[in-house]
């Protein structure tokens, strides 16, 4: 080709990458990918095959591990674990810079192997990946110097198992290792039975950075692997992957105790106004939906486009399509490269295939594993197609006409992962987005991440932050111990009331006070047998109805902190002037001097006031021309299983914490004390407390547990109960994978900042700035 056709053409010619050094690598260790256990190598099997999926050909052969080798690997972390935590932070600091450097010394090497293994464009592992790899070891070594004094109250987990995808194998590995070892765990890392390489080139340079053995463990294999790793005894799943399988993994750890971060898929919202710069939103979009062939779970998938640009957007759109390159991802003038297995090659084609609605445009793609670039407009929201997790090069269109439809269309799905907004009015742009319901919002760009700026979702995407301080802390558990809880059972009585008044106390569902829907209540006795008064029994329609109160006191979420605090404060306020009637109610009930009880709920009222408009969010600093802002947003709707032993403060506290960040809650009150709970209700409604924000029930916590953990419409459970729960509430929160907050049988009063970070939802909202 002449320099002359080369300008007529705008043609590239191939720019091949040698995969020599890379192939030769794995042929110098015997072709296999097996596990690394405490320092070495072994077994090595040759299970089954792991293939270029360009080409088709064999790479290496993988090493299946059993239940014996996991749990080897397990043991090896373990016994390493207490010895690399007591290496004090600035010693994991120099490991984790170590590492850092020998991934920069390693690049070109882990670039081959990554498109080697996965089928992503060289260009993409050469200058996304892998730096990115890079900086969260570089980013985590300096949290590891830090830890001790930011972190003094914070400990290490113990040993983490971590499981991490095909689509960014090495970029997940690092996400996942990094935070891990600065805090002192150990690790047990599983990577895709699809793309097992670049952690055995990993794991390699491990030994080289002088990584004790042991810390870092790495197994190989398929789902079964997975399997055994999760049913273990770690201390911590990390999971990255599908819904899917996230939803399994929430069961099979429901009860352990083990800590649980779930990364999942998503359906994101790509929305474009009409005042948006057209070409720049549409290379943006190119990043965002064939980026790695749309194999990415934050890509964006869902095109939201103004009619009055629609026509004209998709016209250019069509026409930059057309430019792609897609073929040999070794090739560093490709745009798309393979994808990753036929197996997701079929998954794919049959989706598109299986699609009747809208109208479809496909460019070209060689034959083997690939997949053209697809557009498909006009579908209807509700359509399979912008509601399903396609996971490759198909980006789904529709319209919207004003701001308030594009919110709506952009929320409805059960995912919650990310977004992307173009506008060229920044005030726009700003209104939107904390309407979104997503973990990330990008303004005027797409796919921006960094080590500094945590990444992770909300509803069916997942629960955690990979990144930043608040991936950090998922890492870590306080040091103060738990003591195991001890249930306290009520008292009995012969039934003679202690005066000849009724005294059945009814439910508070949406400012009002209800009976019970069953019609039900059961007596409550004080330490010598005297009944005091009887209190409702909640079944799972009262629960509905709590809810309902709930959605309809939303407006809570957008009030100001300040409000906020003068509204809890105000609580405080009426409550310590009944504080003589309330601690001899304790005492009638329970039998202690209840004086200590209503001060310390008293001081609570006024730690959380005071928490309400000072929990900030904080400015990320990444490496852009911008900032990513951590905005701390309320998760919603929460329904508390309240403690036992105390029953003012322990729901009075829970109340306080989830109200000053904005949430709405449904208390279940103590189960052998009730009547506390119930006595809030006068100080709530004198106190302006809006209807629906706080909902009282009372009943068994055993019998509402399912009911309440299962429902759809609730954003998050906790239990501090002394009835055993805990693992019910997990179980049946993997239906719409709510976030948990539970004590599993231990005696667990949480601080208060752990109790604010359990209220809220962190989003980061990047915004560039500059022409």
């Amino acid at each position: 080709m002449t320099v002359k056709e080369i300008f007529e053409t705008m043609d590239y010619g191939p720019a091949p990458e040698s995969s020599t050094e890379a192939l030769q690598w794995l042929a110098d260790r015997g072709g296999i990918a097996g596990h690394y256990i405490n320092g070495s190598w072994g077994p090595l099997r040759d299970d089954f095959t792991t293939t270029n999926p360009a080409t088709g050909e064999r790479l290496a052969g993988v090493t299946n591990g059993t239940e014996e080798e996991v749990a080897r690997a397990v043991a090896a972390a373990r016994k390493a674990q207490p010895k690399w935590e007591k290496l004090g932070g600035q010693g994991r600091a120099r490991i984790l810079y170590a590492i850092a450097r020998l991934l920069q010394k390693h690049s070109r090497l882990f670039a081959v192997m990554e498109t080697l293994d996965n089928g992503k464009p060289i260009r993409e592992s050469r200058d996304i990946d892998v730096p990115l790899a890079q900086r969260h070891f570089y980013y985590h070594a300096g949290m590891a110097q830090l830890m001790e004094t930011e972190l003094p109250d914070r400990k290490a987990i113990g040993v983490c198992g971590q499981i991490i995808p095909w689509n960014f194998p090495l970029l997940m590995l690092a996400w996942k290792i990094a935070p891990a070892l600065a805090m002192g765990n150990s690790v047990v890392l599983k990577p895709a039975e699809y793309t097992p390489l670049t952690a055995m080139v990993f794991a390699e340079i491990c030994t080289e950075a002088g990584v004790p053995p042991g810390v870092v463990n790495i197994v190989t294999g398929d789902g079964s692997t997975g399997a055994a790793l999760v049913n273990s005894d770690v201390d911590k799943i990390a999971f990255t992957g599908s819904t899917e399988v996230g939803r399994i993994i929430r069961e099979a750890t429901a009860g352990t105790g083990k800590e649980l971060t779930l990364e999942l898929g998503g359906k994101s919202p790509y929305i474009v106004f009409e005042d948006a710069d057209i070409d720049s939103a549409i290379e943006g979009l190119v990043d965002a939906i064939w980026f790695n062939q749309g194999q990415v779970c934050c890509a964006g998938s869902r095109l939201l486009v103004q009619e009055g640009i629609a026509e004209d957007f998709y016209t250019r759109l069509k026409t930059r399509m057309s430019g792609l390159r897609v073929g040999d991802p070794l090739d560093k003038c490709i745009d798309i490269g393979a994808i990753v297995h036929p197996v997701q090659l079929e998954q794919i084609s049959k989706m598109v295939s299986d699609n009747s609605e809208g109208e479809t445009f496909q460019t070209a793609a060689p034959s083997g594993c690939f997949f053209p670039p697809t557009l498909i407009t006009g579908l209807h929201p509700a359509s399979t197609l912008m509601q399903e997790e396609i996971f490759g090069p198909v980006l789904a269109a529709t319209t919207f006409r004003t701001p308030e439809e594009a919110i709506e269309i952009a929320n409805n799905t059960r995912y919650g992962l990310a977004a992307s907004v173009w506008s060229e009015n920044i005030n726009l742009a700003l209104d939107i987005a904390p309407k979104l319901v997503c973990g990330i919002v990008w303004i005027n760009g797409t796919n921006m991440m960094d080590a500094a700026a945590g990444f992770g979702g909300v509803r069916e995407s997942g629960f955690g932050r990979e990144g930043g301080w608040e991936g950090l802390v998922a890492y870590t558990k306080p040091k103060a111990k738990p003591t195991k809880l001890k249930p306290i059972q009520a008292y009995s009585g012969n039934g003679a009331p202690s005066d000849p008044l009724d005294r059945t106390a009814k439910l508070y569902i949406g400012g009002k006070q209800v009976r019970p829907d069953g019609g039900y209540s059961k007596p409550i006795y004080g330490p010598k047998g005297a009944l005091v008064g009887h209190a409702g029994l909640a079944n799972r329609k009262d629960v509905r109805n709590a809810v309902e109160a709930m959605n309809a006191a939303k407006g809570w979420g957008k009030t100001t902190g300040h409000l906020r605090a003068q509204i809890l404060y105000y609580i405080a306020e009426n409550l310590s002037a009944r504080a003589n009637e309330l601690a001899d109610r304790i005492k009638s009930l329970t039998g202690k001097a209840g004086k200590v009880e209503v001060d310390q709920t008293i001081q609570t009222l006024f730690t959380f006031a005071a928490w309400a408009d000072k929990y900030d969010g904080q400015a990320h600093g990444v490496p852009i021309r911008g900032v990513a802002l951590a905005m701390k947003e309320p998760v919603g709707k929460i329904a508390v299983f309240c403690e036992d032993d105390y029953p003012l403060l322990g729901a009075v506290a829970p109340m306080a914490a989830a109200m000053s960040m904005g949430n709405r809650i449904t208390l279940i009150g103590s189960e052998p004390f009730p009547l506390l709970a119930t006595d809030l209700y006068q100080i709530l409604e004198t106190s302006d407390v809006p209807g629906g924000v706080v909902n009282i029930l009372t009943g068994g916590h055993a019998e509402l547990a399912p009911h309440v953990a299962g429902h759809a419409d609730i954003d998050a459970v906790w239990s501090f109960s002394g009835s055993d729960i805990s693992g019910t509430i997990e179980k049946a929160a993997a239906g719409n994978l709510k976030r948990t907050c539970v004590n599993h049988g231990y005696d667990h009063a949480p601080p208060a900042k752990d109790l604010l970070a359990a209220a809220t939802e962190i989003k980061n909202i990047w915004i560039p700035y500059g022409e």
